[in-house]
C-alpha cells in the first residue's frame, strides 16, 4: 500500500481530508457526521485528524446534499396585537423550553415576530428553503392562513387551540374548559356580575371568554362584560383603569385573558386602594412563574408550558419523520391562591 498523498497546505474540503487520511471523501463525510456505518477506529482517526488541523466541515454545501437546513423556525404572528412583542413573559417562558429541546437535538433556530401584513406572510417561511420546520407561537387572527398551508406542509406545530376538523396540528391548553372554571370559581365566591379583561379576537382568548359565558349562564347570571384590553405592555395599564374607572361598582370579580393583564389589574386596583380579593377577586390564565410570586398571589388557569412545548417538539419531529401527530389539548386546571 502506498503512502498517502498529504496535501501541502491546510485541508479546506472534504476531499483534502480524504487525502491526508488516505480513505474515500464519503468515508470521511459520514466519519465527521459520526455516522456508525464506518468503522469506530476509522471514524476516531478521521475526528482525530480534522480535529488536529481544525477542519471544519462546509455545512452549506452539506446542507445542499442532504436537502436538509438542521434549522427550525420558532414563530410569533401577531396580526391580532401588533404592538405586542416577544419579551412578553408568556412568549420568553415557552421560548425557553422549546429552544432547549432544539438545541440539544442539533437543530439551530431561526427566531421571527411576524406582522402578517401579507395574505401570503406564512407561505413566504414554509417555502424559504431556510427552514426544515416551523413552530408557530400562537394562532392570533390568521387561522385560516394556517388551515390552507397545514394541507401541503407538514412539519408544522401550533401552540393555540384545537376545534373539531381543522387541518393544523395544535398543541394547548382547553382553553374554553379554562374560562368555564375561572367563572365557576369567582361565582363560588359570590360574584354576581363578571368582567373579562382581554381580546376576544383570537381563537384562544375567545374560547377563554365562551367558557366564561358558559359559566354565568349555568348559574342564571348576566353576561360578562367584555373588556377590550392589548397585550401590549405600553398600553395595557391605562385600559384597565379606563375600564375600572367606567365600571366602578357594577363589577365585582374580574376574569383576565393572561396572567400579565391579572397581574396589570391588581396593581391598578392597589393604586385605588381596592383590596384584592377582598374589594374585587381577579383570576388570572397562564400560572407564569410570576404568578405565584407576586403579592397577592395569583389564582390563575394553568397552561402546563413545559408539557406543552415538550409536545410541540415530539410532534414536529414525528412528522419530519414522515409520521402524523395529532393535536393535543391539555387540561386546564384552576389553581387556587391569593386573589380569588
Amino acid at each position: 500500500m502506498t503512502d498517502p498523498i498529504i496535501p501541502s497546505t491546510k485541508p479546506r474540503t472534504i476531499s483534502d481530508l480524504a487525502k491526508l487520511a488516505g480513505v474515500h471523501p464519503g468515508t470521511v463525510s459520514r466519519a465527521l457526521a459520526d455516522n456508525p456505518l464506518v468503522n469506530p477506529e476509522t471514524r476516531a482517526r478521521i475526528q482525530a485528524l480534522a480535529h488536529e488541523h481544525d477542519f471544519r466541515l462546509n455545512q452549506m454545501a452539506s446542507r445542499l446534499r442532504t436537502q436538509k437546513t438542521n434549522v427550525i423556525g420558532v414563530v410569533v404572528p401577531l396580526g391580532h396585537e401588533r404592538r405586542q412583542h416577544v419579551s412578553d413573559p408568556f412568549f420568553m417562558a415557552i421560548l425557553g423550553y422549546l429552544a432547549d429541546a432544539l438545541t440539544e437535538a442539533g437543530y439551530d433556530i431561526m427566531l421571527s415576530r411576524v406582522i402578517p401584513d401579507a395574505s401570503d406572510w406564512l407561505e413566504r417561511i414554509v417555502d424559504s428553503g431556510m427552514l426544515d420546520g416551523v413552530l408557530l407561537i400562537g394562532q392570533s387572527d390568521q387561522f385560516e392562513a394556517i388551515e390552507r398551508v397545514a394541507q401541503r406542509y407538514r412539519p408544522l406545530v401550533v401552540w393555540g387551540s384545537h376545534i373539531e376538523g381543522q387541518h393544523h396540528c395544535a398543541v394547548g391548553v382547553d382553553n374554553r374548559a379554562g374560562g368555564l372554571r375561572a367563572g365557576r370559581r369567582l361565582i363560588e365566591r359570590g360574584c354576581r356580575q363578571i368582567a373579562f379583561f382581554g381580546e376576544i379576537r383570537t381563537l384562544e382568548l375567545s374560547e377563554r371568554y365562551a367558557g366564561l359565558q358558559q359559566a354565568t349562564q349555568e348559574a342564571g347570571l348576566g353576561e360578562p362584560i367584555q373588556c377590550a384590553t392589548h397585550l401590549a405592555s405600553d398600553v395595557m395599564s391605562d385600559e384597565i383603569a379606563g375600564h375600572l374607572d367606567r365600571l366602578r361598582g357594577r363589577i365585582d370579580g374580574i376574569a383576565a385573558a393572561s396572567d400579565v393583564i391579572a397581574m396589570h389589574t391588581i396593581r391598578v386596583l392597589a393604586d385605588r386602594g381596592i383590596a384584592v380579593p377582598g374589594g374585587l377577586p381577579v383570576i388570572g390564565f397562564d400560572d407564569l412563574p410570576l404568578a405565584s410570586t407576586i403579592v397577592p398571589r395569583l389564582t390563575t388557569v394553568r397552561q402546563d408550558i413545559q408539557e406543552g412545548a415538550s409536545a410541540m417538539i415530539a410532534a414536529l419531529f414525528a412528522r419530519l419523520g414522515g409520521e402524523d401527530a395529532p393535536s393535543v389539548v391539555m387540561p386546564a386546571d384552576l389553581i387556587l391562591r391569593d386573589s380569588a
